[in-house]
């Protein structure tokens, strides 16, 4: 089963400290560990890690997480065969932009190629979408910043994704119940988008991390 890279690096934070101090981290330092802007982003992470069967989160307990599932060990403790030097650099198009708010037109020219580290993105990325908007704040994403987008048309209900509505293109959680398909924000200040019956929508792609730019 599959994490998202963000909750691979939580369940880790968790091991780390279980195993260094004898207790897991609060969700508070969660939240400072991982840049998040607020408790509710790393509340959030630890239900989907719960969800997944990874963590078992005990009631009533400041620091009441329990691990299920040992994190995976990192690949740079495997045996690797010599690499060439640049065989960890991606070579990777930025292809347009992505709304984080309300969806945008979709804009698919050929922006540009950048060279990223391929560590910093799991699973590798397939293009970069430039974000407009901060519906995803509480997931670290910013206006401005350069998303890695995994190309498939496959996706899990808690996954980020970027989708296609009616030819425009969001970045989003995706949310799939009994009721229908949602795309979620990251920030109170947005409403989920739903999906209606009859819409053209689409997977675009996975987010797989993301770069920021100097300003």
């Amino acid at each position: 089963m599959n994490l998202s890279p963000t909750q691979q690096a939580i369940l880790d934070l968790i091991a780390e400290r279980i195993e260094a101090e004898g207790v897991p981290p609060s969700q508070a330092e969660i939240a400072r560990a991982l840049g998040f802007s607020s408790v509710r982003a790393a509340q959030y992470h630890l239900e989907a890690l719960e969800a997944a069967g990874a963590i078992e989160r005990l009631p009533g307990r400041a620091r009441g997480i329990r691990l299920l599932r040992a994190p995976e060990p990192p690949q740079a403790s495997l045996p690797l065969p010599p690499a060439a030097p640049d065989d960890d650099a991606l070579r990777v198009p930025i292809l347009g932009r992505v709304a984080a708010g309300v969806p945008i037109g979709a804009d698919i020219g050929g922006e540009d190629y950048v060279l990223l580290d391929r560590v910093f993105f799991s699973p590798a990325p397939d293009y970069l979408l430039r974000v407009q908007g901060d519906s995803m704040r509480d997931e670290g994403i910013f206006d401005g910043d350069l998303i890695g987008v995994h190309r498939t048309r496959e996706a899990r209900s808690g996954q980020i994704v970027v989708a296609r509505l009616d030819d425009e293109i969001t970045v989003k959680l995706l949310r799939i119940g009994k009721d229908g398909i949602r795309l979620l924000p990251r920030n109170p200040d947005y409403a989920p988008i739903e999906v209606r019956p009859g819409q053209d929508f689409a997977i675009e792609g996975l987010y797989c991390g993301l770069v920021r730019p100097n300003r």
